[in-house]
Order: structure tokens, then C-alpha cells, then sequence
């Protein structure tokens, strides 16, 4: 009886340490751990990003929020950082901490303030995302089906470029004077679930509203591609946040690469830093500009060498998997990192952050 009792408490004991083994692990794995080379002081200067200061001191740069201890309210509307001003390390505490100095100045009148913040530092190089906030635009629920569209241009043109006068359906007074033209390009496909998740719409160029009725008279203003009769209208939309907090999830999230975007038609094959994706993510995930995610490769699937047709009857049989028999699939390898800086429903646009090796269609990705 005695040592029944004894082995019970023996094993809850055991139990216990392992539990507190594994919760001092995270613990450590969730503390700022600081760049061996980290500066204590930096001037930021023009052209500096978040990514790029964060990366000076911090191992992991998506740590950000926890090293400038910022609350939730704080990450949704961050103080902007302007060349000029200088990070300080403060290591005097129990965790690290960012701190910011910054001379105290006078603005007047209110535009001058406007002004400053444009002047502000990006999270993420804006020569990279700047032609993504506005296009390719992801359209979901056929919406531009239901888009006003030009319905002729003058002597029955079809092809039409900027300085030709076109007429428009479905567009009222009140509606929005300038809009971008586009046409459907080609569908967001889950390569796990085989769902549509949204058409990407390719834009076309701009056009301004001269005359409201029915139909509508506007001036092409701008083409980016050859611009037909048919194709459909888009308001502009307003200027997208470019400033955002570098943070990870605050949950575990999975998902895929879909598409990797470059200068030919169907995006290219590869991509490395500096590259945009995008992933069968989005906001019904959760998904947040801002948000840091880890690229992992593919593990692709092989042939077990040593596989014998008998052993098939042998093997555990396996619902889920869409393995062969005989086949493996390899362990994904984390290669990287990126940063999503624009979000709709089902589909997120990322940018690759930095990468040790090439990244492809189908690459993993999932909370760091």
C-alpha cells in the first residue's frame, strides 16, 4: 500500500518538474534577446525603417512591441519616429528597453504637422509595397462584376489611352470623382482546400469623372496597360497605412505561399528579401499588417527507398494523409521571414524580410 502511495506521488512529482521544464522554456523563449553586436544608442536617419532599427538591437525584430513595452491601444496607433531622432538601449531593468529622445518643437500652422508625418519613418521600405497598397487589388465576392464599367469611348474605339473621352454606367453624383480602372486577372486558388479565395484584378490606369448621368462622362488620365471598352471601374481608395508595429501573432497560424509576384505574368518562380507573396491567409485568420510570420520550405515528398509492396498491408493506415504507399514527406526548414503589410478577408500580401535560401510556391508559413 505504502509503495503504491509512494509511486503515485513519485509520479505526480516527476510530472510537475517536467511541467515547470517546459513552461521555464517558453518563458525564455519568449524573453528579448538582444543582438550580440546591438548599439546602445541609434540616430535614426532618412531612409531608416522599423525593420531596420529593430533588427540593430533585437534578435528577433518582431519583438518590437514588448521592447518598447507597448499595450494593445499602442500598437493600433504607434508614435512616429523621425529622422533626427535617437533610440536609447536601456539595460538598467530586468528586461531591456527602447526608449526615444527627441528635441521638443514648435509646429504652426496645422500643415506643417502634416507635413512631418509623411516625413516619418516606414515600418517597411515604401519603395517596395507603394505600387502593392493600390494594386494588384484582390476583389472578393464578385464585386467587380457589379462595378460600374466604360461602356464607350469616341467613334466606337475600343482600345482607349489616357486624353480619351469615355462614357460610364452605374455612377452617380456623390459617388467619387476619381477612379481606377481595372480588369479580373487571374483567381487566388487554396492549394489545400482547392477554395477561391478571391480574383486578383489587374489595374489598368485612372480616370476622372467630368459630367454625372446616365451614363457618366470621364477623361482617361492614366495607363498602366491597354485599356478596353468593358472594363470595369474601382473608386480610388484612400491612402493606405504604411507606418505599422512589427509583432508576431498572437496566435498560432499556418498557412501557405500561393503566389510570389514579379515582373511577368503568373509572378515567378522564386523570390528572395525584398520580394512580395502572397499567402491563403487573411483577416478571417486573424491576419494584421504588421504581423511577422516564418517561412519554412516544403518538405517534399519521397520515395522510401527500402519500401517493399508487402509492407502496404502491414503499414498503419492513415485517413488523413494523401501519402502513397511507400511515400515520405521530408520536414518543412524554416529559411525565413516575412512582414504582411496588406490584408483582406481570405488572401494577405507579405513582404519577404530576409530568407536563407530561395522561397517558393507552397514554402510554409506560420507564427515565429
Amino acid at each position: 500500500m505504502r509503495s503504491s502511495m509512494y509511486k503515485k506521488n513519485l509520479l505526480r512529482y516527476i510530472i510537475t518538474l517536467l511541467t515547470l521544464s517546459c513552461l521555464s522554456l517558453q518563458v525564455f523563449a519568449d524573453e528579448i534577446q538582444l543582438k550580440k553586436d546591438h548599439p546602445y544608442r541609434h540616430v535614426v536617419v532618412k531612409g531608416d525603417t522599423l525593420w531596420d532599427i529593430s533588427g540593430k538591437f533585437l534578435k528577433n525584430p518582431w519583438l518590437w512591441p514588448k521592447v518598447w513595452r507597448m499595450n494593445r491601444s499602442q500598437i493600433k496607433n504607434p508614435h512616429l519616429i523621425y529622422p533626427g531622432d535617437v533610440v536609447v538601449l536601456d539595460t538598467s531593468g530586468k528586461n531591456p528597453q527602447l526608449r526615444l529622445l527627441r528635441e521638443t518643437v514648435t509646429l504652426e500652422p496645422a500643415i506643417r504637422i502634416e507635413e512631418l508625418e509623411k516625413d516619418a519613418i516606414k515600418t517597411i521600405s515604401p519603395n517596395v509595397i507603394t505600387p502593392f497598397l493600390n494594386q494588384p487589388l484582390l476583389i472578393e465576392n464578385d464585386q467587380l462584376a457589379a462595378s460600374p464599367r466604360i461602356i464607350a469611348g469616341p467613334d466606337d474605339r475600343v482600345i482607349l489611352s489616357p486624353g480619351t473621352r469615355v462614357y460610364i454606367n452605374n455612377i452617380q453624383e456623390g459617388d467619387g470623382q476619381h477612379w481606377n480602372i481595372y480588369r479580373a486577372g487571374e483567381k487566388f486558388i487554396d492549394p489545400d482546400t482547392k477554395e477561391v479565395l478571391g480574383t486578383e484584378a489587374v489595374h489598368l490606369g485612372d480616370l476622372n469623372i467630368t459630367r454625372y448621368g446616365k451614363p457618366a462622362s470621364a477623361d482617361i488620365i492614366k495607363a498602366r496597360e491597354e485599356i478596353l471598352v468593358k472594363d470595369r471601374l474601382i473608386a480610388a481608395p484612400d491612402e493606405f497605412q504604411s507606418s505599422f508595429v512589427p509583432r508576431a501573432p498572437e496566435s498560432d497560424l499556418k498557412g501557405r505561399i500561393i503566389r510570389i509576384h514579379g515582373g511577368v505574368a503568373g509572378g515567378v518562380a522564386e523570390a528572395g528579401p525584398n520580394a512580395v507573396v502572397s499567402l491563403n491567409l487573411g483577416e478571417k485568420d486573424g491576419l494584421e499588417t504588421g504581423h511577422v510570420l516564418a517561412i519554412s520550405r516544403y518538405g517534399r515528398i519521397i520515395q522510401d527507398p527500402e519500401y517493399k509492396e508487402e509492407d502496404s498491408e502491414e503499414a498503419d493506415s492513415d485517413a488523413e494523409s494523401s501519402l502513397k504507399p511507400g511515400q515520405i514527406k521530408l520536414p518543412d526548414e524554416r529559411i525565413g521571414l516575412l512582414m504582411i503589410f496588406r490584408t483582406f478577408d481570405r488572401v494577405s500580401y507579405g513582404l519577404i524580410m530576409n530568407t536563407s535560401g530561395s522561397v517558393h510556391t507552397l514554402d510554409s508559413v506560420h507564427t515565429p
